[in-house]
């Protein structure tokens, strides 16, 4: 990540996250957290789980299942976009952390 570092605010699941984020990556931050809030709105419409980490958990699964049958993963290219993407994950349950401790505080 670059020096200038900025916190960019999502929103997911009507939930507003604060995630820090290097200036070139905030776009595509922006972008995954859109896609990741419709592929949990999907699967909690569909009625089936309930619990937000269970829906967080079979969004992830999914989008990982989908990427790899799309052959995004596989080569140099997947081991560049897996850093990107295991580092984004950790600031998103970083930030989902957090937020689980506040609301219990």
């Amino acid at each position: 990540m670059s020096k200038d570092s900025n916190a960019v605010k999502i929103q997911i699941m009507d939930k507003e996250y604060l995630v820090t984020c290097a200036d070139e990556e905030r776009a595509e931050l922006v972008a995954s957290a859109e896609h990741l809030s419709a592929k949990m709105s999907e699967i909690r419409s569909s009625g089936k789980i309930v619990g937000i980490d269970r829906i967080a958990v079979m969004a992830g699964l999914n989008m990982a299942h989908e990427a790899i049958k799309s052959g995004c993963l596989d080569g140099e290219h997947s081991r560049s976009t897996a850093s990107r993407l295991e580092t984004l994950n950790s600031r998103i349950e970083e930030t989902l952390a957090k937020h689980r401790n506040s609301e219990l505080n």
